[in-house]
């Protein structure tokens, strides 16, 4: 999508999403924030693709008549007229409290080249003429919504352009005979052309910005199991120096959507104003994400005997567990041994200043594998540890991997008498770190992406750990294709 205001708001579109008014249901779980640095650039690069537009617009043939002593009325015509030229110099692009933005055009002027005719009975002269408009200013004020659905809308609710010094220059066989009429020639251009920008804007932004935007998923998949789920919740917080942009942020599973069982937290985001965009992302949003591989058994994991390396001197064998389960191999001799375990309930990230970290606890239980090769339960185990996370984000994503703790394990119920759970401790730690933790490290390398549209780069990246969210700044830079 190229020019005009449309051009300026895309830009700033495609670092995040606008929404409407009206209050959501709960917090939201991601927020995205544009400062008045990040406005200041999309109003700069804004320009380039409004000089475009304005080159496209286009012009009416000029036609009147004036008397001349002697000649009587003198009809004439001002036609082929095209925009040779566009310069804008200034631009501004700022919060418009309530509502959404205010865009303004400065020290901008306008080139234009045509014919013209001059027409007295049977007498006609032609030649050629150039208008330069200077001191063009023109103010837009963009309203900023959503649809029911958390698609975004934008429509443009009041525009006025002013055009201060009209210039027109008139060469020919009676070249210098038009010159006389400039008054009456020049008021006719800058007419025309105070209503073409405002014209060209709101054409621009209803049949270009709008449609486009109308585009935008209001969800991104993840994976064939999970979806996230970034609708607008409610009218942008616009204020004098940023613009806030609330997304539910939840991440569901997308063959079944179940309701979530806890809400966002309220997040108080730091005054910080050294980039162009943040993004303030809730531990609500992780946690959805752990409740549904939770739910759809990502978590559970199953361990035999063929599962465990060959050099290992402990097999799962109710032979190898004699030494610490005497009345195990008594009761089951010479049987195959099958651990089943769970990471109940959702393990949940939790953020403190600087720290992330979880406290997952697992259920495993053991079956002894009979020659009918049904599974008799024979004692179960309760396991608990501590992982520190590490999260870092790129330019389109936010990426992590877990660091694993010790598991520490205790005897919950047993069939075969109590016993030492020391040895399946020293086994099941090492099964879960070659195992577990790389799988669900291979998830994490996937990433949680960004709500960012094509073109736009994010780069000088800062991270921050707050309680109950993660701070993430950029700058931005538009590479269109």
């Amino acid at each position: 999508m190229e020019g005009s205001a449309g051009t300026l708001l895309s830009l700033l579109l495609r670092l995040l999403l606008t929404s409407s008014p009206g209050a959501p249901d709960h917090s939201p779980g991601l927020v995205a924030r544009i400062t008045d640095k990040g406005l200041e650039y999309v109003a700069k690069e804004g320009l380039v693709g409004l000089q475009r537009k304005l080159h496209g617009i286009a012009l009416p043939d000029f036609t009147g008549d004036f008397r001349i002593s002697h000649l009587g009325r003198v009809r004439y015509e001002f036609h082929s007229l095209d925009i040779s030229s566009c310069e804008l110099l200034g631009s501004a692009l700022t919060p418009l409290p309530g509502q959404g933005l205010s865009l303004a055009i400065s020290d901008s002027s306008i080139g234009v080249h045509g014919k013209w005719k001059v027409r007295k009975s049977f007498v006609k002269l032609d030649g050629s003429f150039d208008v330069w408009v200077k001191d063009i200013t023109t103010s837009v004020n963009l309203l900023l919504g959503s649809e029911p659905s958390g698609r975004p809308t934008v429509t443009v609710s009041s525009c006025s352009s002013h055009i201060s010094d009209v210039e027109v220059d008139v060469s020919g066989d009676l070249g210098w005979l038009l010159n006389l009429f400039h008054s009456q020639i020049e008021s006719r251009f800058q007419e025309v052309l105070e209503s073409k920008i405002c014209e060209k804007i709101q054409n621009s932004v209803t049949s270009d910005l709008q449609p486009y935007l109308q585009t935008l998923p209001v969800t991104t998949e993840m994976d064939s199991l999970a979806s996230i789920d970034y609708s607008l919740m409610q009218a942008p917080r616009v204020t004098d120096q940023v613009l806030d942009v609330m997304f539910k942020g939840e991440i569901f599973n997308h063959n079944h959507r179940s309701p979530v069982p806890f809400g966002a937290p309220v997040m108080s985001l730091p005054e910080e104003c050294n980039r162009m965009v943040y993004f303030a992302i809730s531990d609500y949003v992780f946690n959805t994400a752990s409740l549904v591989y939770q739910e759809a058994g990502y978590l559970n994991f199953s361990i035999t005997d063929d599962m465990i390396p060959p050099e290992s001197p402990i097999r799962l064998t109710t032979k190898s567990f004699r030494p610490f389960i005497p009345r195990l191999a008594k009761l089951y001799p010479n049987m195959n041994l099958e651990l089943q375990g769970a990471v109940v309930p959702a393990p949940f990230l939790n953020f403190s200043p600087g720290n992330l970290s979880l406290a997952p606890q697992m259920e495993i239980e053991a079956f002894v594998v009979l020659p009918s090769s049904i599974r008799e339960p024979v004692f179960r185990l309760g396991l608990a540890t501590n992982v520190s996370a590490v999260l870092t984000f790129n330019t389109t994503k936010i990426t992590g991997f877990l660091k694993p703790g010790k598991v520490h394990m205790e005897l919950k119920e047993s069939k075969v008498g109590v016993f030492n759970v020391e040895v399946l401790e020293a086994l099941l730690n090492v099964h879960i770190l070659n195992t577990l933790y790389p799988k669900v490290n291979d998830k994490l390398a996937k990433g949680l992406p960004l709500p960012l549209l094509k073109h736009i780069r994010l780069y000088d990246l800062v991270l921050q750990i707050h309680k109950d969210f993660l701070f993430l700044g950029a700058n931005v830079q538009y590479t269109k294709v």
